[in-house]
């Protein structure tokens, strides 16, 4: 499958969503890519553009878990409210420095969650998430 081009961003790092943008842009300058340093933002922007809008491809969302304000968990949980025409259209991808076990273990857990990754974002790990994109059973 080709790069997907349009990729959400959301960590309260900014030098973390620095290296995921140069990481994304390194491998194709037609990315869509929009980034948040605040969770509630990112949230409000999915509900906004996704509500009346379909798109063919499905987004990548890459979401930190810990966070000011809103965390990543509680992201996931806001987002399994959504209605289900927005979910589909959203591929979710927890990007975290945390290697707990008892995180990753939650986060295989949601069914709105694709994968778990470690951070940093790098060209192999956006070859995986390529591939599992396309994958429609996931």
């Amino acid at each position: 499958m080709d790069l997907l081009p349009r990729f959400i961003i959301i960590d309260d790092d900014k030098l973390n969503n620095k290296i995921c943008t140069v990481t994304l842009e390194k491998i194709s300058k037609s990315i869509n890519i929009k980034t948040f340093t605040d969770a509630l933002a990112g949230f409000e922007y999915i509900t906004a553009q996704y509500t009346h809008t379909t798109f063919d491809e499905p987004t990548v969302l890459l979401l930190d878990l810990a966070m000011p304000g809103m965390d990543g968990w509680e992201f996931l949980h806001r987002f399994d409210e959504l209605d289900a025409s927005i979910k589909k259209q959203i591929k979710i991808y927890i990007l975290s420095s945390s290697e707990d076990r008892r995180d990753m273990e939650k986060a295989d857990a949601n069914p709105n969650v694709t994968q778990y990754l470690v951070k940093p974002l790098n060209k192999h790990t956006v070859d995986l998430i390529t591939n599992l994109a396309g994958d429609t059973d996931q």
